[in-house]
């Protein structure tokens, strides 16, 4: 790689990491001057925000309601995500909001830079998939960090998806462009033991997460897949842990790989949060051996 190249990339993440930072300075101002009430979960146990917008880990789903606010207020949280891989960038940000610690609503615009790739595919150097995501999660029993010692968190949700590339998704052989994942998920921090597990069974149709369709033409039928994370405290402000995606393999055109992390997360202050990831996402439409880093800021309120 010549220098030239190497100091595009390295001023390529370093404007992608500042952008991220002011978002999150800039929410997580706002969040203080519009907070409904003080937030009163323990730090980190109401999750990160996941590529998909909802709360949880980086990749996988959790339980847990987004923001800061209890059984007794209303809280929120906005987020940006950049994945950095050897023939893709990828990008997130969004916004959810956790009403009294039982119901969220969660918005993700999710892109995807296909660099080189895009131009192999007949598609343009650096053509940028896009998808738009809705989502809602309802607690339905148990709670994450208190009750009984072995009870669950569990929760219920839906994500509604939106691809913007419904000529891309028509090319690769997916049925549409857009699809609705449901799922249901328990989470439960031991505190004794410093320890969170989560799992969480999706049913899904989703092709490389909705940004190539849903389904195809010979399988176009929703799939049971497996979200799991599991974290260790190593204080009130640092996590670190690993989380494993199952995927589903719909499309002819190209293998579709499981994903998996190795994450640490640091509760910079009550508000902001910085998730940093190692992520191998596997193959992705024909690039093989996707693995890359993950860095995502949250500010929550």
């Amino acid at each position: 790689m010549t220098d030239t190249a190497s100091g595009m990339i390295a001023i390529n993440i370093f404007t992608r990491t500042a952008c991220l930072i002011a978002l999150s300075v800039c929410a997580a101002t706002a969040a203080q001057a519009q907070d409904i009430r003080n937030g009163g979960k323990l730090l980190l146990t109401n999750g990160v925000s996941t590529i998909e917008g909802s709360g949880g880990g980086g990749l996988a789903t959790w339980s847990t309601i987004a923001g800061n606010g209890t059984q007794e207020g209303i809280g929120g949280s906005a987020h940006g995500t950049v994945i950095e891989l050897p023939d893709y960038n990828w990008t997130s940000y969004g916004l959810s909001v956790g009403f009294f610690d039982r119901v969220e609503l969660s918005y993700a615009r999710q892109n995807l830079d296909t660099i080189d790739i895009g131009a192999a595919l007949g598609l343009g150097r650096g053509y940028t998939l896009n998808q738009d995501v809705f989502g809602a999660k309802l607690r339905i029993a148990g709670d994450a960090v208190y009750g009984s010692s072995l009870m669950p968190q569990i929760a219920v949700g839906v994500q509604h998806k939106r691809s913007s590339d419904d000529a891309v998704v028509a090319a690769v052989g997916g049925a549409s462009p857009h699809g609705t994942d449901f799922y249901i998920s328990a989470t439960k921090l031991f505190l004794s033991h410093s320890v969170l597990a989560n799992a969480t069974v999706r049913f899904t149709k989703a092709n490389q997460n909705g940004l190539l369709g849903f389904g195809s033409a010979t399988d176009n039928d929703h799939k049971p897949q497996f979200e799991g994370s599991i974290a260790y405290q190593f204080s009130r402000r640092f996590v670190v842990g690993g989380e494993y995606r199952t995927k589903p393999d719909n499309l002819a055109i190209a293998r579709e790989d499981d994903w998996f992390d190795l994450f640490a997360a640091y509760a910079v202050t009550r508000n902001v949060t910085v998730t940093a990831a190692y992520v191998d996402l596997g193959s992705i439409a024909t690039a093989d051996n996707q693995r890359g880093a993950f860095l995502s800021l949250q500010a929550a309120f």
